[in-house]
């Protein structure tokens, strides 16, 4: 699995991820600067924290018009695998490849924390060692983490089962104290419809070793490997076929029927009940 960490001026977490990755998933993993237009030859992209263009006019809101972007939607459109942690999160967001938008925390603080996430579904290539329900302990670093979209939106994740993580007490309650930004319904992550895209407020990052004391970030990355492992030379010829798709024939990034690329879980058409095995 070919990872690239695309890095903004401001960037100040892709070394961490960069880490991260090599060290959970074995594989490689490379920069790609904000001024590259081509992100050929990766499986996965990786937009991470930080404070892009100094978080000037809206956190996000210049990354989105760096030269790599046109680039990243036309990869994530075709299906391949982006992830965007924290300001990673709200650059795809300004960009249009997941819905809603970031306010600043409720709180007015800029909180640094140990949070829990819920996962509340396994049906994603990010999730999918992981099981429904199972609680991880994962840190956040911001100060627009408040996730805000309105109520028809808010409807159709819920409806699509597009919320993938929500903010939680250890025991797994989503509760108000619970939530450290104000984000509607306690949601910490969401994906796209064709669940491909995930945006996340937390850091997997900075829980995927024991010496930095936890390791449960490391599912994410995991749960990529193995979606990889399973899909690997599918999802490239899927992504090639779908570039610029005249007919329409199916979902931008979903995975047509008759390609034989199965979900994370064995599931051909990446559909079915959250079961939290793989």
């Amino acid at each position: 699995m070919r990872v690239g960490v695309v890095v903004f001026p401001g960037s100040n977490c892709d070394a961490d991820v960069k880490h991260a990755v090599e060290v959970v998933t074995g594989h490689p993993a490379r920069f790609i600067w904000h001024r590259e237009t081509s992100v050929d030859g990766l499986d996965c992209l990786v937009l991470p924290g930080g404070f892009s263009y100094g978080d000037y006019l809206r956190t996000g809101a210049i990354a989105r018009f760096s030269p790599v972007m046109q680039a990243v939607e036309t990869f994530a459109r075709s299906g391949g695998l982006v992830l965007g942690i924290c300001n990673g999160f709200q650059i795809l967001l300004e960009a249009g490849l997941l819905p809603g938008a970031m306010q600043t925390n409720n709180v007015m603080q800029f909180r640094c924390q140990e949070t829990y996430l819920r996962v509340e579904t396994v049906n994603t290539p990010f999730t999918c060692l992981a099981q429904t329900g199972q609680v991880l302990k994962i840190p956040i670093a911001h100060g627009a983490g408040n996730y805000y979209v309105d109520q028809a939106t808010l409807a159709e994740l819920n409806g699509n089962n597009q919320v993938v993580f929500r903010y939680a007490t250890p025991a797994g309650d989503v509760t108000a104290q619970a939530n450290p930004n104000g984000s509607v319904e306690n949601i910490a992550g969401i994906c796209n419809r064709e669940r491909n895209v995930l945006g996340m407020m937390p850091h997997p990052e900075r829980c995927a070793e024991s010496i930095l004391g936890g390791t449960d970030g490391q599912v994410i990355f995991r749960s990529m490997l193995a979606w990889w492992t399973e899909n690997r030379g599918v999802a490239l010829a899927i992504g090639t076929a779908m570039v610029g798709d005249p007919a329409g024939a199916h979902p931008t990034g979903a995975v047509p029927a008759d390609s034989g690329a199965k979900g994370c879980c064995g599931r051909r058409d990446g559909k079915g009940g959250d079961r939290g095995e793989c």
